[in-house]
């Protein structure tokens, strides 16, 4: 009797075991995609969830005007599905690197739909005709006019939100090898072979075209970034549509209720109280939508010449508004804002996050803590 009965017990576990197997062998794969950057990269991963395998190509506190592509990057971006870029003329590396790649899948553009504030100054606008018309825009009028973005706005209280709490946090990035890769970005050894890229010393494939790229800064952009997401994710992978609309309308409510927060602490600012330095000029969404005027000693591009003429007109011009503050920023050399605010006697008020997050430890993990970050960093400065 007991053999039977173990003989028996051994069966049963032999054909749960069996049937076991297959069912492991049919789970979903993940859908691989890459973000160019770490800012996009987080929207993608709030809205893409447990159903995408991301990789961010410039990780934090990375500079993606300077960033050159290593091999990595060249083999992620051509096994990916879906490639997400913010556009704008942002990602001056990324035509080659996606040729490189051989890349075959669904590039969606993050600013698709978005109004770009022109950028009158820059030197290169004559050259850059196809921006009026934003051809590159072309192939994704589809996420415009998505209908049925409205008709998912029942899944706001999918369930399945409360398991993806942990992207807040995003722990994850901690397992994301290529981001710890970023530390050779500094040095590029793997670059010398490159023969290309000593051909661009003059930084060519990094200058912005007519229009400011820095459109995550204005939250109200953030939720058309979303809409571009969750519209270019479901195109890819339609059988988890459902999803990727419930997390972009969970994403785009906390955008919403951050939106109302920092414009009640925007308005309190003083009239004189208003003007802002920083390093390299990167925020002209956030200045238009609170009524700030930012000004800069460097371009939009962190690889911009400075001229000694331009950091004398900003000293005047800090000592004549009696400008009691200015901030650094994460991606860029900050010994020139120090010698601005030693000349000037004003203070140091903080650290602005512009086109990189900051690492988990960091105050500016998310795009929502950095957003959050910022505003207040600039209240408790300009504030007081």
């Amino acid at each position: 009797m007991t053999s039977l009965r173990s003989t028996l017990k051994s069966a049963t576990a032999f054909a749960a075991f069996s049937l076991s197997f297959p069912l492991a062998s049919w789970a979903e794969e993940p859908l691989p995609v890459v973000a160019t950057f770490l800012i996009l990269g987080d929207m993608v991963e709030r809205i893409g969830g447990e159903h995408i395998a991301l990789t961010t190509l410039v990780g934090p506190d990375g500079d993606a005007h300077v960033y050159q592509p290593t091999p990595k990057a060249a083999r992620s971006v051509a096994e990916a599905d879906v490639l997400f870029l913010n556009g704008l003329d942002f990602e001056g590396w990324l035509e080659r690197l996606a040729e490189a790649a051989s890349f075959d899948g669904t590039m969606v553009v993050a600013t698709n739909g978005v109004v770009p504030i022109a950028f009158d100054d820059h030197d290169d606008h004559d050259d850059h005709d196809d921006h009026d018309d934003h051809d590159d825009h072309e192939d994704h009028e589809d996420h415009d006019d998505h209908d049925d973005h409205d008709d998912h706005d029942d899944h706001d209280d999918h369930d399945d939100h409360d398991e993806h709490d942990d992207h807040d946090e995003h722990d994850d990035h901690d397992d994301h090898d290529d981001h710890d890769d970023h530390d050779d970005h500094e040095d590029h050894d793997e670059h010398d072979d490159h023969d290309e890229h000593d051909d661009h010393d003059d930084h060519a494939g990094h200058d912005h075209g007519a229009f400011d790229p820095h459109a995550w800064q204005s939250l109200e952009n953030a939720v058309i970034y979303a809409n571009n997401i969750a519209a270019g994710l479901a195109q890819a992978d339609p059988e988890n549509a459902g999803d990727y609309y419930a997390n972009r309308a969970a994403f785009i409510t906390e955008v919403e209720t951050l939106r109302a927060d920092i414009g009640a602490m925007m308005k309190s600012l003083p009239a004189d109280k208003r003007t802002v330095v920083t390093p390299h000029d990167a925020f002209g969404y956030f200045a238009a939508t609170y009524d700030l005027t930012f000004v800069a000693p460097q371009g939009m591009s962190t690889d911009s010449e400075v001229s000694a003429a331009d950091v004398a007109a900003l000293i005047t011009q800090i000592r004549e508004e009696s400008i009691s503050a200015v901030f650094i920023e994460s991606i860029t050399d900050n010994r020139m804002m120090q010698q601005i605010a030693n000349e000037t006697g004003a203070t140091i008020g903080g650290t602005l996050y512009s086109d990189a997050l900051s690492a988990q430890s960091g105050p500016a993990s998310t795009y929502l803590d950095m957003m959050r970050h910022n505003a207040t960093t600039l209240f408790d400065a300009l504030g007081n």
